[in-house]
């Protein structure tokens, strides 16, 4: 892991370029700075470096829990995506109108590589994430550049990633009447689509352009509109961006089967084996980042993709979303 130490003038510098599993970069305090005041002074720049690596490790920094996360947060000046406006499967309790958990699933369930909301007509651009309390063993985030993935695949399964740039990625997910704490895919279909009711909810998804269907115990299936697989960032970096590794390995409850999760964007079939594939060599980038207590992270969610390790014993990880996009 690379370091760059504050003052911040230095964080200028472009990070040096290091093997394809080098994620984050770790920015350290120069003496007891608190880090709301410094990126009063360098928001900017702290996102033009984001912009060359992917993730941005802070650590060191004076501890304030939650209420601080709100304020580096707030500090950045970046529009607000609030959970409530999501479209976010996961299941989640709010802090403050910017700061919530992160993923309430069971500790022993492991939460496969993603982009943040890839799977929804709207993601946020940026990600931030806080440990308010380090795992006893396990529980870390693993961290993958998608456009290094990008790059392996288009060596190893071009006529995939032709398919995929091509045909976009359909998404299919059934959502319970009332939330699923043992899944990490259980939010509520109310709480999803914030409505109330079925037709609310039917309203809903028609300007949204899925499909659903009704199932029994209120359970709501959805299907999305074709959405992209492959984006090109604003800086003209093509990432791949999308919800496969995930929906492949990781959608798996009472309500929801892998198989059952995936197409293409035309409804063709996508072949198991080049899944599989994904997979493997996904994480055969990844830097499984180990958390300590107080330590922030700040991630481009155009070009990394995070998960979560297994853990044991209390774990406490928050997380705040920025700046609504749309595919």
């Amino acid at each position: 892991m690379a370091r760059l130490s504050a003052p911040l003038p230095f964080i200028r510098m472009a990070p040096p370029a290091l093997d394809k599993r080098w994620l984050p970069l770790e920015l350290l305090p120069d003496g007891p700075v608190s880090l709301p005041a410094l990126l009063a002074d360098c928001a900017g720049d702290v996102l033009a470096v984001l912009d060359q690596c992917g993730a941005i490790l802070f650590r060191g920094f004076p501890d304030k829990g939650a209420a601080g996360f709100h304020d580096v947060i707030e500090s950045f000046g970046l529009a607000p995506f609030t959970y409530a406006e999501s479209l976010s499967n996961a299941v989640r309790k709010n802090r403050s109108d910017r700061v919530f958990t992160a993923n309430e699933a069971p500790p022993d369930l492991e939460i496969y590589l993603h982009h943040e909301m890839a799977q929804t007509p709207r993601f946020p651009r940026y990600l931030f994430f806080y440990c308010e309390r380090a795992a006893a063993a396990g529980g870390a985030t693993p961290l993958c550049r998608s456009d290094h993935l990008l790059e392996l695949l288009e060596q190893r399964l071009p006529g995939f990633i032709g398919q995929c740039r091509r045909l976009g990625v359909r998404y299919t997910h059934t959502m319970p009447g009332q939330a699923d704490p043992v899944s990490g895919q259980g939010r509520s279909w109310r709480d999803t689509l914030a409505v109330t009711g079925r037709e609310d909810a039917e309203k809903k998804l028609h300007s949204l352009g899925y499909r659903w269907v009704w199932r029994k115990d209120e359970d709501l299936q959805v299907t999305s509109p074709p959405l992209p697989a492959v984006l090109t960032t604003p800086s003209g970096i093509d990432v791949f961006f999308n919800q496969l590794v995930a929906a492949f390995a990781g959608w798996q409850d009472r309500r929801n089967t892998a198989r059952g999760a995936l197409t293409f964007g035309d409804g063709s079939a996508i072949a198991e084996s080049d899944l599989e594939q994904l997979l493997s060599l996904a994480y055969s980038l990844v830097h499984d980042h180990a958390w300590q207590t107080g330590d922030m992270i700040l991630i481009d969610n155009l070009k990394v993709m995070h998960g979560r390790r297994p853990f044991t014993g209390s774990r406490g990880i928050l997380a705040g979303l920025a700046v609504p996009s749309e595919h």
